[in-house]
């Protein structure tokens, strides 16, 4: 049998600042193939290549990766300023209605980061630009310098509600995260269900309330280092199984609260 095919949602790029190209993360490809052992297949978020209803068909789950480029504010009600960065307006015309397609049929969908955004916008919530700039808040950028393995180091925990999906999934109510982010989230979108909270009160994990099927986003960076990472395995793990399950015709409980 062949294994479930999960869309990797790709990103803009311009090789020698000239060629244009939709690209994705290797780490994301390994962490889909040997973690939730699926086939990997990058995605371009383009409304002019793809639509919705022809990725629903052919995929079986999707991987919202994290990106330089933001959600454009306007997708929650806000004017473009400077604080809110670059954005991808095909990106976002393509997943913010495939995020609220997948919820409703109940096929996986998981969001990393910008993904993590992504969710959270799609379904009617909002974003602060800068979360450094906020008062008592960490600065969860990526460090500017030192190798990848720096750059990607655990950096702060999450506290995780107890007897939640994230709990159930991880085994603990803490877990040590990487973090990676200048976004991050101010209004929860409906059936947002914040389930993890970073130490400054910041929201790093979040799930949709009566989802039929595997609607699990993080907003660390889960593919670095996914077949040894404690944290990341189980989620890309669970993340396979409902993609498996949606491919044989049937609905992943992982969402049903304890």
């Amino acid at each position: 049998m062949s294994r479930p095919v999960i869309g990797i949602i790709g990103n803009q790029h311009l090789v020698n600042d000239q060629y244009p190209t939709h690209a994705g993360g290797v780490m994301n490809s390994e962490a889909v193939a040997q973690v939730s052992d699926c086939v990997p297949m990058l995605i371009p978020a383009d409304p002019a290549f793809v639509s919705v209803n022809e990725l629903l068909e052919i995929c079986d789950g999707f991987l919202l990766t994290g990106g330089r480029p933001n959600v454009h504010p306007e997708e929650y009600g806000e004017e473009w300023t400077e604080a809110h960065g670059a954005h991808d307006r095909a990106r976002d015309a393509v997943t913010l209605p495939l995020v609220r397609a997948c919820v409703e049929r109940g096929q996986p969908v998981f969001g990393i980061c910008r993904g993590f955004q992504e969710v959270n916008v799609a379904m009617g919530g909002s974003l602060y630009p800068e979360i450094r700039d906020l008062p008592g808040r960490l600065n969860h950028r990526m460090p500017p310098d030192g190798t990848l393995e720096e750059k990607f180091a655990l950096r702060h925990i999450v506290r995780l509600v107890e007897g939640g999906v994230f709990h159930r999934l991880f085994g603990a109510t803490e877990v040590m995260t990487n973090t990676l982010h200048g976004q991050g989230i101010n209004r929860p979108g409906s059936r947002v269900v914040i389930e993890g909270h970073a130490p400054d009160g910041t929201p790093e994990a979040i799930r949709i309330d009566g989802a039929p099927g595997f609607t699990l986003s993080v907003q660390w960076h889960p593919e670095w280092d996914a077949a040894n990472d404690p944290v990341s395995r189980p989620l890309f793990r669970a993340f396979g199984d409902a993609a498996r399950a949606w491919a044989e015709g049937k609905r992943a409980p992982l969402q049903r609260s304890a």
